[in-house]
């Protein structure tokens, strides 16, 4: 088996950062990579990860560098939280482009739908359904706040 579209696209993007000498670039990307290389081994693959095992591991490296950046602003250190947002707008160019409002409400107004959700102890059932047909293209906390608001 081989490495997924997105893993190479990774790949090929390190080195590109490697030639042009974008040290920032390069930090990210070889974090990123080691961070799949060690998800293959603890998943027992020699070959690479699926695009949705990569996707979810870019998403856990976008958010952890945003709560270290609200940390680092809390407590005083500015520049380096901006060095760590720089590193999440890196990563963010791995992940699929997010539904428009209009098409993530249609989306959670046909689940509500198919589930005969009615009010907001529903919410469970209707977000489980929503989170499978966004596939990663919306984020959970967004998904909650638009089907909290349509069940009220």
């Amino acid at each position: 088996m081989m490495a997924c579209p997105l893993e190479e696209r990774i790949q090929g993007d390190l080195v590109a950062a490697l030639k042009n000498r974008d040290d920032a670039t390069l930090s990210v990307l070889r974090m990123l990579k080691a961070s799949i290389q060690m998800a293959a081994t603890e998943k027992g693959r020699s070959s690479g990860l699926a695009d949705e095992d990569v996707v979810a591991l870019v998403r856990r490296a976008v958010k952890q560098r945003k709560e270290a950046a609200d940390l680092y602003r809390k407590g005083g250190a500015h520049e380096r939280a901006a060095e760590e947002l720089e590193e999440a707008g890196i990563l963010k160019s791995y992940l699929p482009t997010q539904m428009a409002d209009a098409e993530l409400e249609l989306v959670i107004s046909g689940v509500i739908g198919e589930t005969g959700a009615a009010g907001p102890k529903d919410l469970g059932r209707v977000m489980s359904g929503v989170m499978k047909l966004a596939a990663g293209r919306a984020d959970g906390k967004r998904v909650k706040e638009m089907a909290a608001r349509l069940l009220s």
